[in-house]
């Protein structure tokens, strides 16, 4: 079934979220395959916000981060629990926001042109099941009404949209 996400860019940024999260709810279903639900999800974001340069999942396999579906320019591939702002944000599992990557200890460049950075842990029942990355071009493009929405939805797919079993079972 094809669905759309319509939300119009004039709007204030947490507008936006309240309809994207919103419609996502509408959107993403437990029918679904994960790998499905994941990729609309990307592409809603995506669509959403001009200031995403990228955003994507790394799916946690019991010992590593690897890359799951995304929208943007290729990525790194996989991942260690503790490296760069993904590994920090899974290792701590807290979210992360980076102002600027120049900044961040040990970041991770996949996109040279990358200049901001957030990223939320995906656990469900203190299990990690990976996080969800979002770069931008531009300094600063993150803060604390993007945490609070995107968290929500993430809370959404951990407890709603992800399987029982384990990723590394899918």
């Amino acid at each position: 079934m094809a669905d759309e996400i319509r939300i119009e860019q004039h709007l204030a940024e947490e507008e936006k979220y309240r309809l994207l999260n919103s419609q996502l709810k509408s959107l993403l279903t437990k029918e679904d395959i994960l790998i499905s639900n994941l990729s609309n999800f990307t592409a809603a974001v995506n669509d959403t916000f001009e200031k995403v340069s990228w955003v994507g999942f790394y799916l946690y396999d019991g010992k590593k981060l690897y890359l799951g579906p995304f929208q943007g320019k290729v990525a790194c591939t996989s991942i260690e629990v503790g490296m760069g702002v993904c590994g920090t944000s899974a290792e701590k599992r807290e979210t992360v926001i980076v102002p600027d990557v120049n900044k961040f200890p040990g970041h991770i460049f996949c996109d040279g042109d990358s200049k901001s950075e957030i990223v939320i842990p995906l656990v469900n029942q203190d299990q990690l099941l990976g996080v969800l990355d979002l770069d931008s071009h531009e300094y600063n493009s993150f803060g604390e009404i993007d945490k609070k929405y995107l968290e929500q939805i993430c809370k959404f797919l951990c407890e709603e949209i992800f399987p029982e079993n384990n990723i590394k079972d899918i």
